[in-house]
């Protein structure tokens, strides 16, 4: 007997109801319809008339393959011909074996042994605070119980998540999350602000170093965890590229005091930032024997298709595990799950195989490039800062003094609407200065060409004219 199903028809009053407890909770916002390559098909929930935008942000940096990809919806047909469901606590599967000696084998020599595979990146931080703490009680070391991390920095809205962070985001919470003492933060690296006029890039660097391990004294060393950063700062500073001897110096802090480096790369790394056509940020600046001794990475990873994060961890930390209980403490229900670790290994073979992370590198490169040069003399272009796959806009009331809006104007949510009504996906953001100071961010898939860089870069330059004009007409500048 065949059975039919009635599809479900909304009435009007419906149709204009927000169902989602998310975002805007009182209305709905724009609706994704589809997607194809770099371009997305977004519904005006009021009218329901249908744009398509070149989609240069790709949500939050998640884009790696291109929207529509063929292939997989295959791996999807592959994966789920075999599926089945094991328990992280008594089993595992094959899938998540294979993704993991991907990563592995992917990487440097050595730098990584073993991973665990989650379903954010927030999850994989807070995985991350619980491995890096059971590393040190593994060794006898009980009395380290602190994090630290920077100032303005973003690991996460989950609530361990969100201690390692600092800013905007985390004060409406800052009664819940772990207490300051537990997660001292030290001084943001943001060469833009507060490099000094007569200091070399390396020299500003110096001077973190100097201040980092003063503030490693005043904890007391034997009290720290892990230093937690992440490599190339995304929605938290806008791209902030470091000093060329920072990362270099932190790795011999963290030696120095026994401290674990944790870098977070689930913005910037998994192939958007990396130089050689693999997947670590950090490989722009440490050499390969210099790696971070845990790595969370999220968004490509899965490129949208498939919720799947994860925490790297070195030999050094694996081997620790190993000499001491065997075991890691806890485990999340859908963490290495079958389906979302084939998919996402596919994807990223397919990547690679294709030389997307090259690609991106280079086209990215080229957007920081272009976009450098056309808003060069945009009153309120302060700096066009990024790497490879990433960049950002920072922007400015009064570009000599480098004076920030007020941020009750909201000038980076103000500037991504403009982006948005000509075409093209920007994130935009407050707070990248502490309380003020505003950013546009751009990371677009992989599969970027000449021609959509241009495009891309066309859009936003006409996007920003725009709001100079508004602003001037205002009297805000």
């Amino acid at each position: 007997m065949v059975t039919t199903t009635t599809p479900t028809i909304m009435t009007v009053a419906e149709e204009s109801v927000n169902y989602l407890f998310q975002g805007k909770v009182a209305h709905k916002v724009p609706h994704i319809i589809n997607g194809k390559g770099l371009t997305i098909s977004v519904a005006d929930p009021k009218t329901g008339e249908t744009s398509v935008l070149i989609d240069a942000m790709t949500g939050a940096a998640v884009g790696a393959l291109g929207w529509g990809d063929e292939d997989v919806a295959k791996f999807y047909e592959e994966g789920l011909k075999q599926s089945a469901y094991s328990f992280p606590l008594t089993m595992c599967n094959e899938n998540a074996q294979a993704l993991a000696k991907f990563y592995i084998d992917n990487s440097p020599k050595d730098a990584f042994a073993a991973a665990l595979w989650c379903g954010s990146g927030s999850e994989a931080n807070e995985n991350g605070m619980k491995i890096a703490y059971q590393y040190h009680k593994e060794k006898g070391n009980t009395k380290k119980t602190k994090f630290l991390s920077r100032e303005n920095s973003y690991h996460g809205y989950t609530i361990g998540a969100m201690s390692l962070s600092h800013g905007s985001r985390t004060t409406p919470f800052k009664s819940i999350i772990v207490a300051d003492e537990k997660t001292p933060k030290l001084p943001v690296m943001y060469p833009y602000r507060y490099q000094k006029e007569d200091e070399t890039l390396e020299e500003y660097g110096d001077r973190l170093l100097e201040a980092y391990e003063k503030k490693i004294l005043e904890e007391d060393p034997d009290t720290i965890i892990a230093i937690v950063l992440e490599t190339l700062p995304g929605s938290s500073l806008g791209t902030v590229v470091p000093p060329p001897n920072y990362y270099k110096g932190i790795r011999k802090l963290c030696d120095k005091y026994d401290i674990l480096l944790w870098l977070d790369e689930v913005m910037c790394g998994t192939g958007r930032c990396n130089p050689n056509g693999k997947l670590n940020c950090w490989e722009n600046f440490l050499d390969d024997n210099e790696g971070p001794d845990i790595q969370t990475v999220g968004k490509t990873l899965g490129s949208g298709y498939v919720t799947i994060a994860g925490v790297l961890v070195s030999p050094k930390v694996k081997n620790t595990y190993i000499e001491g209980s065997g075991t890691i403490i806890g485990a999340q229900t859908y963490a290495s799950h079958w389906l979302n670790c084939y998919v996402a290994r596919k994807i990223q073979e397919k990547i690679l195989a294709t030389g997307l992370t090259k690609n991106v590198f280079e086209k990215g490169n080229l957007i920081g490039k272009k976009l450098t040069k056309l808003l060069e003399s945009s009153p309120i272009v302060g700096e066009v800062r990024g790497l490879g796959g990433f960049w950002s806009v920072e922007l400015v009331k009064n570009k000599v003094t480098k004076e920030p809006f007020d941020p009750k104007m909201d000038v980076g949510h103000a500037l991504t609407d403009i982006c948005f009504k000509n075409g093209v996906t920007v994130m935009g953001l407050g707070g990248c200065n502490g309380v003020n100071g505003d950013h546009i961010s751009v990371a677009p898939n992989f599969t970027i060409t000449d021609d959509d860089v241009s495009e891309i870069v066309t859009r936003i330059t006409k996007s920003v004219e725009e709001y100079v004009e508004i602003l001037t007409a205002e009297g805000a500048i």
